[in-house]
Formats: structure tokens, C-alpha cells, sequence
């Protein structure tokens, strides 16, 4: 893990990262955004093809139903004073059967503690999947549906939510509670950070 490093010093190591290098099928491209002065962090998986390419961490159709989710504009999300984007995995992990690889495992276990250390003012962590509910939240049994059905008892500093992804559609059809409960609730703790 870094040493204690200005956070300016400490984005530029993550920005250089070649940990994981030979297991990566586009090469490294770490993609998050952080600030000392941040008060919401977002923690998702890893990039997928689009967002390794832009280089823009949620510039793809998950992205527009997360800032959806979040009743903001692109210009806000993007706010680096404000929003911090960290994923688990910082780079894009590959495809599968089923798609996305899994966000490899070395970013969070090298980069994260250091990272959060320098934004202290953090109010809420939006947990989004189940890798980065499982980092913050320890390993559990429950289902990512029954965790999320949870999100009372994580408050208030972690929210977890699903993947925003479009894949998740019928996720979202099924659990309707999501949408009814959870969405509202997420704008109005977003909506409360200055």
C-alpha cells in the first residue's frame, strides 16, 4: 500500500498502475476521479470497452440510468469537487461467458484504503454490485437482491444499490420495491450533501 501520499501524487501512481498489466486484454487504463473535497463516492465494478476507451468512468448506458437514479445532469455527476468515482476494478477487467470479467482484485486491495484516506470529507459510499458491497460490507450468504432489500441498515454513510446496467432490466421488473423505495430515498440523501 502507498504511503501516506498527497492525493494529487497518489491519483497519478493509481493513473500509472501496471499491477495487473499481463492480465489485462485492452492494457491498463485506470479510470476514477477523486478530490479531498468530495462528499459523495461512488463505487462500482470496473470499466467496461466504452468507458476504457473514453476514459470517462459511467459514459455508457449504465451510466445515464445511474445519473437517472440520481436525478442529476452529466454536468454535476461529473464534478470532481463533488462526486468521487472509484471502482473496484480500475481498469477493464475483459469479457466472459456472460459477459464483463469480475474487476480484478488488485485495485481495491492496493488503492483504496490509501484513496479514501485522503477524501475525508466523504458523506455517502453508493455501493453499486455485489464486489463493492462485499469489499465494504463484508462477504455475505444474502443475495445481492436481499442486501439491497437491507439498504435501512447500512445507513447512513453506505447505500447498496444493483448494477444500473441494462442487462439488469428485469432485475428492475421484478423487484419493483427498488424503484419505489430505494431511488427515492438515494435522491433525497444525494440531494442533502452540498
Amino acid at each position: 500500500m502507498p504511503e501516506n501520499l498527497p492525493l494529487i501524487d497518489l491519483l497519478s501512481e493509481v493513473r500509472a498502475c501496471r499491477l495487473c498489466e499481463k492480465d489485462l486484454p485492452l492494457g491498463p487504463n485506470p479510470v476514477l476521479r477523486a478530490s479531498a473535497s468530495a462528499r459523495l463516492l461512488i463505487v462500482g465494478q470496473a470499466p467496461g470497452t466504452r468507458v476504457h476507451a473514453s476514459g470517462i468512468p459511467w459514459n455508457d448506458p449504465s451510466g445515464d440510468r445511474l445519473r437517472q437514479w440520481l436525478q442529476m445532469d452529466r454536468e454535476r455527476f461529473y464534478d470532481d469537487s463533488r462526486i468521487a468515482i472509484v471502482p473496484m476494478g480500475f481498469c477493464y477487467p475483459g469479457r466472459g461467458r456472460s459477459g464483463d470479467l469480475p474487476p480484478r482484485p488488485e485495485c481495491a486491495a492496493q488503492w483504496h484504503a490509501a484513496l479514501l484516506e485522503q477524501m475525508p470529507r466523504i458523506e455517502l459510499v453508493l455501493l453499486i454490485g455485489q464486489y463493492a458491497q462485499n469489499h465494504y460490507l463484508g462477504r455475505s450468504r444474502e443475495t445481492l437482491t436481499e442486501r439491497v432489500r437491507r439498504w435501512r441498515d447500512f445507513g447512513p454513510r453506505f447505500l447498496p444499490l444493483p448494477h444500473p446496467s441494462p442487462r439488469n432490466t428485469l432485475w428492475l421488473k421484478r423487484n419493483p420495491w427498488f424503484e419505489a423505495e430505494v431511488v427515492p430515498e438515494l435522491r433525497r440523501r444525494v440531494a442533502a450533501i452540498p
